[in-house]
């Protein structure tokens, strides 16, 4: 099977998903190596599967849990597969499932239709080109189809084979689509700067900031991918903020600092039902201004109470908003920024962090002369 047919399932897998019920298919074989194989390829696929031994317990199975399709191996113990193939397709009480035919002894095609099979798959066959005939039958003609087989392959072997396709495909899938969150999140932050132009490219090199401190503070922060996102967006909630009180060249007074510090609750609301997020990085939207001694917003939390990835980002984010120019006040120098820094060591910022920004301030200075060469 070649890659756009795999791709082409995997679609069809996540239409499944999307409200559309999942089919029912009932394994019917002696072989239980066999059914574990079908069961697990199914159900990865978003089938409803149930699995019986003999023609005597699907009957059964089928009588109260109908089928939409019954996967039928020929040579079964007692009842043999296409006497129970007439009985599934010739009467109502079974509701007259589609039923394709497994076998890998010798089967005329006539024999096969007479029984009222929709399809034959000789064994031993690939679970995936399985998948593929029973998400195309319904739209194929009305006449027996044979099933593409394996021929000169042991079951398990071809079986190994799909999953190493499977595992190929899920893995381009996954890459692309945090590819696609990426971008997604970064058209997002670059937007907000677009309706806040005195920042520049500030969601970028906050976040660069951010990660090289992490780094430095606690490196397995960085396994929650959504912690990166959340150095991005964390000032989304500014959308809700008006563009005069964003451009306000002057000190707020009351009111407008009022609603300026809603903007983390504001932002952790607008982004809460994002899985990805989840974690470190809505913490980072709802608490980077939050401060060590408790006298930052919007809780009013302190010390260890405030989450570590919002401690990390609350320096990385006073580190730019100091040595970026806003309009109310030039921007400081790198020198006075850092002992800025270092005089909130225990008061503004947690001592860790004001630690991991002076083992990593050459790093973090050579960053701010990159970003802002290339963004200013």
């Amino acid at each position: 099977m070649n890659t756009p047919q795999l791709q082409r399932q995997f679609e069809n897998a996540a239409a499944r998903g999307t409200g559309s019920p999942r089919r029912r298919i009932l394994v019917v074989d002696d072989d239980p190596s066999l059914r574990l194989l079908l069961r697990t390829t199914l159900a990865a696929d978003e089938f409803e599967v149930e699995e019986v031994g003999s023609a005597e317990e699907a009957g059964e199975a089928a009588r109260f849990r109908r089928p939409s399709v019954v996967l039928l191996d020929v040579t079964l113990p007692g009842m043999d597969g296409l006497a129970f193939c007439r009985r599934l397709t010739q009467g109502a009480t079974y509701g007259q499932p589609t039923v394709i035919l497994l076998t890998g002894a010798k089967l005329r095609d006539a024999e096969a239709r007479a029984a009222g099979a929709r399809a034959i798959l000789r064994k031993p066959f690939s679970p995936l080109d399985l998948i593929t005939l029973i998400d195309e039958l319904d739209d194929l003609p009305a006449e027996l189809v044979i099933g593409r087989t394996e021929p000169d392959a042991e079951q398990l072997l071809v079986y190994a084979r799909d999953l190493g396709r499977i595992v190929e495909v899920e893995r381009r899938q996954r890459r692309l689509l945090q590819h696609a969150y990426r971008q997604t999140v970064v058209a997002l932050a670059e937007a907000l700067e677009a309706k806040d132009p005195h920042t520049g490219r500030h969601a970028q090199r906050v976040q660069q900031y951010a990660l090289t401190l992490t780094e430095a503070v606690d490196p397995r922060l960085l396994d929650d991918p959504g912690l990166e996102y959340g150095f991005l967006l964390h000032d989304i909630g500014k959308i809700a903020i008006p563009n005069h009180i964003l451009e306000k060249p002057g000190p707020l007074n009351a009111a407008e600092w009022h609603l300026m510090q809603t903007h983390p609750t504001v932002g952790a609301e607008i982004l809460s039902d994002v899985t990805l997020l989840e974690g470190h990085g809505i913490d980072v939207v709802r608490s980077h201004h939050e401060r060590w001694d408790g006298g930052g917003y919007p809780d009013g939390v302190s010390g260890a109470d405030i989450p570590v990835g919002a401690r990390i980002f609350a320096l990385a984010d006073a580190l730019d908003a100091m040595t970026s120019d806003r309009p109310y006040r030039r921007a400081l120098g790198w020198q006075h920024t850092t002992e800025e820094i270092l005089s909130g060591n225990g008061r503004q910022f947690d001592p860790s962090v004001v630690k991991a920004f002076s083992l990593r301030e050459r790093q973090l200075r050579r960053i701010f002369d990159e970003l802002w060469v290339t963004t200013a």
